[in-house]
């Protein structure tokens, strides 16, 4: 008898369908923080998403648990993962003060595109790569505007980014035996911790400030539960460059969010762009490592989870 429910739907699920759920909030995220900014600095912004998402993930899955029981090899990769994602948000919000959402989104997408190239292997992913580069391209200009400050917030942010899909892809593999999802919990925890020293000062005025608190909670669950969710259950069933392709979509799911949300319509050349993407997630065929089989068993496993 075939299993049902929301567990047997999430099984079924192709991967693609979680990345483009941590798509979406990818961009909801932000536009909560662009309203925050006006009554909190953003490296207060930083720290009430990292800490309301700690709050969430520590009701749901108890992370110390899984701090308990990992080797020590477990915990250094739970550390430095937690150190990338604390850093990581950092350097966005110090970005987005600075420069545009549109240059820091094109100069994070640059190192993504190494980790792309080194997993392309075949002309046809190759071709792939190409298109989503060129639509990306075409998407966002990749001309960079704004102050040298904030350049190279964005830069740093880029490379964190990259770092981030390396440490989550391998966490989601679960090579010490922990899932996916727990050890994204167990490590924004301890990013709690990271982040404390730079952000306090600045969150505070949110603790007097019901509007404000609410507003940085919605950030840290947009931000950094669904999305980080959705890639942990993507990850578990997809090779590492793929999800780093699939990364391109970024930009259009923003053209297509403005569409929806604020009537924004695109040019001719935004259209252009998403059909590119589009196109080279369609082309894109990826390269197995391991058997389909358990492959497809690791997926099942952490939407159990």
């Amino acid at each position: 008898m075939s299993p049902t429910g929301p567990r047997a739907v999430l099984s079924a699920a192709p991967p693609w369908t979680y990345f483009l759920g941590s798509a979406v909030f990818h961009y909801l995220g932000p536009a909560f923080a662009v309203l925050l900014f006006s009554r909190l600095a953003p490296l207060g912004v930083a720290g009430l998403r990292i800490w309301s998402a700690a709050l969430v993930f520590a009701l749901w899955r108890r992370p110390w648990r899984t701090l308990a029981r990992l080797d020590a090899a477990g915990r250094r990769s739970i550390l430095a993962w937690a150190a990338v994602l604390a850093a990581m948000n950092v350097c966005f919000y110090l970005a987005i003060a600075r420069v545009p959402l549109g240059t820091v989104a094109a100069i994070e997408f640059l190192p993504v595109i190494v980790l792309a190239a080194l997993g392309a292997r075949t002309v046809r992913n190759l071709v792939a790569l190409v298109a989503a580069v060129g639509g990306v391209y075409v998407l966002t200009g990749i001309r960079p505007a704004g102050d040298p400050l904030g350049l190279g917030f964005a830069f740093a942010n880029a490379a964190l980014f990259a770092a981030y899909i390396v440490l989550a892809h391998r966490t989601a593999r679960r090579p010490s035996g922990v899932s996916g999802i727990d050890g994204l919990a167990a490590a924004m925890l301890v990013a709690c911790v990271f982040v404390a020293p730079v952000s306090v000062g600045q969150a505070a005025p949110a603790v007097l400030d019901p509007v404000t608190l609410a507003a940085g909670i919605g950030v840290g669950i947009c931000s950094s539960v669904i999305p980080y969710v959705c890639d942990q259950l993507a990850m578990a069933r997809i090779a590492r460059s793929t999800y780093a392709l699939l990364v391109a979509l970024l930009p259009a799911t923003a053209t297509v969010i403005g569409v929806v949300v604020l009537r924004q319509l695109p040019s001719l050349a935004d259209l252009a762009g998403v059909a590119l993407v589009v196109f080279s997630v369609a082309l894109h065929r990826e390269v197995r490592t391991a058997p389909a089989k358990e492959i497809l068993q690791e997926g099942k496993t952490e939407c159990a989870m």
